[in-house]
């Protein structure tokens, strides 16, 4: 696994160019084999390209890139964001209607894992992305679906109101120390999260007699209801899984962004409170959320004006090779915990 630095673009020209946004493209890939995989009878295509085929990719792409020139008009990546959503959505009522046909059979729940999975990247992480747009805006709403699509509507209060301001603090129920493993902090971070959450939006002034929260558990309900009364329990319960299926992938995501990094209530927020990683193939396929440290620096901007920090501590690979040794303790210390150490941080 590379430990090749992050580049930066400190020592660019003024005439450097941009990278292009067609990588970002690529992205697109996942959900069109899952969508395909699911109509032709395939379902654990999805699964089988992002579990096996994407961590071979992301170590073979894990050199870095050329430093480029910040991106300032991403029109057309915004366009990309719609796209995710449209994709999303589709793969979930495909997976509905597969349901319906297959009833309760193995392949409906190998689509359940594939299409859950779809839902951590075009759905959670698009959301994520669409979350830090204006209240009320086309954006904010469509994150607000992809959302419910994944049954997790809590989540833009508790990351934009607490996770940012509390990162890498023992208060931040996103943030792992490192003497967790994924699975304790799995499940710590669900149900604090939500706690936390709750919380939150009761101290949102006019709305405290209905609790945001709250009403976005029974709009949650009514749709897994719905779907239960409209259409069949065995959809009800491949909706319902793919959405946890998703919430683990975004949990895997929140862990290894942050394990170990610590800071102390009230000090500032700086680069070394997160990971990055400039391997191409994570950073193309997921918004540029690899580079982390800039993202909790600057939270407002959108994903193509995110640029490595040059003084942050770096992943030894990207997020899809990553994934199975976070999920196996003794290889994640073994690869992680040295990097800990003063001094032994790759940068």
């Amino acid at each position: 696994m590379s430990n090749t630095p992050a580049p930066t673009t400190a020592t660019l020209g003024p005439t450097a160019t941009f990278e292009s946004g067609a990588w970002h493209l690529l992205g697109l890939i996942a959900p069109l084999v899952t969508l395909t995989g699911i109509v032709a009878g395939q379902p654990a295509a999805g699964a089988i390209l992002v579990l096996v085929l994407y961590p071979l990719v992301d170590l073979a792409l894990a050199r870095p890139a050329p430093a480029r020139a910040v991106r300032t008009d991403g029109q057309d990546l915004s366009l990309l964001l719609y796209l995710h959503v449209l994709l999303h959505t589709s793969v979930v009522v495909a997976l509905c209607w597969r349901a319906a046909i297959d009833g309760n059979t193995v392949a409906t729940w190998v689509a359940m894992l594939s299409v859950g999975i779809n839902s951590g990247s075009s759905g959670i992480i698009v959301a994520h992305e669409l979350g830090h747009s204006s209240a009320r805006s086309i954006n904010h709403w469509l994150g607000r679906w992809n959302l419910l699509l994944t049954l997790y509507l809590h989540f833009t209060i508790e990351h934009n109101r607490h996770h940012h301001p509390a990162v890498a603090t023992d208060t931040d129920p996103a943030s792992a120390p490192r003497e967790r493993n994924f699975w304790q902090q799995l499940a710590y971070t669900l149900p604090a999260q939500f706690k936390s959450a709750w919380v939150l939006a009761g101290r949102s002034g006019s709305q405290q007699r209905f609790n945001p929260v709250l009403r976005g558990l029974l709009l949650q309900s009514i749709l897994v209801i719905g779907i239960w009364q409209g259409l069949s329990g065995s959809v009800a319960l491949a909706f319902v899984g793919q959405a946890l299926i998703g919430i683990f992938m975004l949990e895997y995501v929140n862990y290894i962004q942050h394990y170990g990094l610590r800071r102390e209530r009230g000090t500032p927020v700086t680069a070394q409170h997160s990971w990055q990683t400039e391997a191409r193939w994570s950073r193309w396929t997921l918004l540029e959320l690899t580079r982390h440290p800039a993202h909790h620096l600057h939270p407002g901007r959108h994903f193509w004006e995110l640029q490595p920090c040059p003084d942050a501590p770096t992943l030894p690979a990207g997020y899809y090779a990553l994934f199975w040794p976070a999920l196996i303790p003794p290889w994640w210390r073994q690869l992680m915990d040295p990097l800990l150490e003063p001094g032994n941080r790759p940068q």
